[in-house]
């Protein structure tokens, strides 16, 4: 599926490259800060080490950075979207609509929920510009 980018979102993934050394291929953004996808097996780059990297860039962006790596199927993509909870199973459902349901750890299911819903937002929002994944239900 393709993706398009706004200028702003090219600038800060054009940031992201030049401050980690990692790839992000999509950027979105929302009122508690910006999320970058990281490029398969590039993720330690992101962060650097004790996280130093993605502090460097949260200093210069001057908002909070969250990370989410990429996959090569749905189902895994919508794990990694939902970390760091613990997610065991994904099962993709296609009928009217493809709804990806997660079977995360019971103790982390605030965790995949996240502070106001923001972590499966972006999870959900990241499937449907990549999978066209219409909703992410926990199970």
């Amino acid at each position: 599926m393709r993706v398009t980018l706004s200028d702003a979102a090219r600038r800060r993934i054009g940031l992201f490259d030049d401050v980690t050394g990692a790839n992000a291929l999509d950027c979105l953004t929302d009122d508690m800060g910006v999320c970058f996808l990281v490029a398969a097996g590039e993720m330690a780059d992101a962060i650097g080490p004790d996280g130093r990297t993605v502090e460097k860039l949260e200093d210069r962006l001057g908002e909070r950075v969250t990370l989410v790596e990429t996959a090569e199927t749905a189902e895994r993509f919508v794990a990694n979207a939902l970390a760091p909870a613990v997610v065991h199973n994904v099962t993709i459902s296609e009928n009217r609509s493809t709804v990806a349901y997660a079977e995360v750890d019971r103790a982390d299911t605030g965790v995949a929920i996240g502070r106001d819903g923001r972590t499966i937002d972006l999870a959900r929002r990241l499937a449907k510009r990549h999978f066209d994944i219409d909703a992410i239900e926990l199970v």
